[in-house]
Formats: structure tokens, sequence, C-alpha cells
């Protein structure tokens, strides 16, 4: 867009785009907020649900239908299906639960708002002279998608994925000890 077409349109007047946007993003972060305060398990994954398909809302609306489907079937539909069988298998208990409350509620809500503005003030910081070039392919394609993780971000993704399997094996050393000490 050029600088006289910006002038024109004006600085501050926001687009119907941009004002769902705002708007999906606060019911989003509304869905976060209640998924990881509630003391009902059942409800929170429920909530999780909402959260991450808001989010596959916002990647649309940033067209990026390729990442949104990739988070509304691996995230929305694999990962809180996984959570939901693991409350289930478990015997969570379905109404409120005493264990879901602890005393360190204010300690643990000091470190995620310390570690949000860490997270904000880097990336801020590092992308703040970074410029990208709209005019080259379309952007949250699945071209650009994987060109860019498997040149750029190969090394973070499998990172990921081999901490991601030693939280799963934890998982299971922690289930199978807990069931040795109720025989």
């Amino acid at each position: 867009m050029s600088l006289a077409a910006a002038a024109s349109q004006g600085f501050l007047s926001p687009s119907g785009v941009e004002i769902a946007f705002v708007l999906v993003g606060i019911a989003t972060l509304g869905a976060a907020v209640v998924s990881v305060t509630t003391k009902q398990l059942v409800h929170a994954a429920l909530w999780l649900v909402v959260a991450l398909g808001g989010l596959a809302v916002e990647y649309l609306l940033l067209t990026a239908e390729f990442i949104a489907w990739v988070q509304v079937l691996i995230y929305v539909g694999s990962v809180v299906v996984l959570l939901l069988f693991g409350l289930m298998l478990t015997k969570a208990p379905i109404g409120r639960s005493p264990d879901a409350d602890s005393g360190n509620r204010w300690a643990a809500l000091a470190v995620a708002v310390a570690a949000a503005a860490t997270l904000v003030t880097v990336v801020i910081d590092a992308f703040r002279s970074t410029w990208l070039d709209l005019d080259g392919a379309v952007q949250g394609s699945a071209e650009v998608t994987g060109i860019s993780l498997f040149r750029h971000w190969v090394l973070p993704f499998e990172a990921l994925s081999v901490l991601l399997l030693a939280a799963l094996v934890g998982a299971i050393v922690l289930s199978r000890i807990n069931r040795g000490r109720e025989r």
C-alpha cells in the first residue's frame, strides 16, 4: 500500500477484518483464562477447545488457511481428545475437584505475568526492524510454511518433538508409579 493510499484511508480507521481479529482475540483470551481458572477438569478441557478454535479463527483472519487447519486437526482434534481420554482413564472427578486448587495461585500468576512480559519484550526486540515481503508467495500456504519450517526451523522443531516425547514418557512413568503404590 502506498503512503498516499494509507493517508487517505486513515491510519487509525480499522477495517472489518481488524475489528473481527480483535473481537475474536478477546474471546479467545477469555476462554483461555477460564480454562486455567476453572476448578472442573472437564470444563477446563472444553474451554481449551474454545481457546484453540479461536486461535484457528485468528489464523483464518490472517489468511493462513493451512496453519488454521493444522491448528484444528492437530490441537483441537488430537491433543484435546487425548487430554479428555487421559481424564477419563485416570478417573478424574467430573465435578468440582478440591485437588484442582492450590495455595500457590498468586505465585503462579506472578510467574505467568513475568514470563509473558519477557516473551513480549523478546519478540518485539527481535522483530522490531524486520519487514515481511508480502509480494511473494501467499503467506500461510503449505509451500511457504514448508519452506520456512524445513529451512529455518528444523532444529527447534526437532527439539520440541524430543521434549514432547520426554513429557509423554515421564507421564507414563508417573502413572505406573502411582498404580504400583495402590496395589
